[in-house]
């Protein structure tokens, strides 16, 4: 099974226009473009019933302590977690071809609507619900994609992974509103093959600097 973009070279940065986050020029961030990237797939393995989509980043910050804060960076050996960026299932089983923008075009306060999606497919919701919970400006919860938006004082240049699955199930067992871990689970026994592209991002002006 193959999975590319045009929107940037596997491993390589990743533009800021595909971005929720952008340097504002005073060494902190604001918000981008945030236009979903080009991604298309072929070569689906026989049995493929649908297909899952997942972006993600294994960067994020476990504690908020240091987190967009002047004068400090976030330590670069802190314990990390995933926090989910895109969250697509149900997708049908054949190759595709997603536009770049075709499903996010600017950051959306309190979030896209959701689940449903194109061609019968569904979105989970992204690592932002959780992370604007507590803002009263911001809360709700977050559908589709939303990209990257690492803290603008993080050490660690962050990754962000698209994987593609090859499912034996015409729809993931899955009711009401999940996020990616529960698309996770749902997966697990069920994957035919699976697909990666990557990207980096960051925020922090020094490594923007040190190139």
């Amino acid at each position: 099974m193959k999975l590319w973009s045009d929107s940037w070279t596997n491993g390589d940065r990743i533009p800021p226009r595909y971005a929720a986050g952008r340097p504002d020029g005073a060494g902190r961030a604001t918000f981008g473009d945030n236009l979903n990237p080009h991604l298309a797939w072929s070569e689906l393995p026989e049995g493929t019933r649908s297909m899952v989509l997942i972006c993600h980043d294994f960067d994020a910050p476990t504690e908020a302590g240091h987190v967009n804060r002047d004068g400090v960076e976030v330590p670069a050996d802190l314990d990390r977690a995933d926090f989910f960026h895109w969250v697509l299932v149900d997708l049908p089983p054949r190759p595709m071809v997603i536009g770049e923008g075709e499903f996010s075009r600017g950051f959306v306060p309190r979030g896209k609507p959701g689940p449903a999606a194109p061609n019968g497919a569904r979105h989970g919701r992204n690592g932002y619900t959780r992370w604007f919970a507590a803002d009263a400006a911001m809360a709700g919860d977050y559908f589709g994609y939303d990209g990257p938006f690492p803290p603008w004082n993080d050490s660690l240049v962050h990754h962000y992974v698209f994987t593609l699955y090859a499912v034996a199930l015409p729809r993931l067992p899955l009711t009401g509103v999940f996020d990616g871990p529960d698309v996770r689970r749902a997966l697990a026994g069920h994957v035919l093959a699976e697909a990666t592209y990557s990207g980096t991002y960051t925020l922090n002006r020094r490594l923007l600097e040190e190139g």
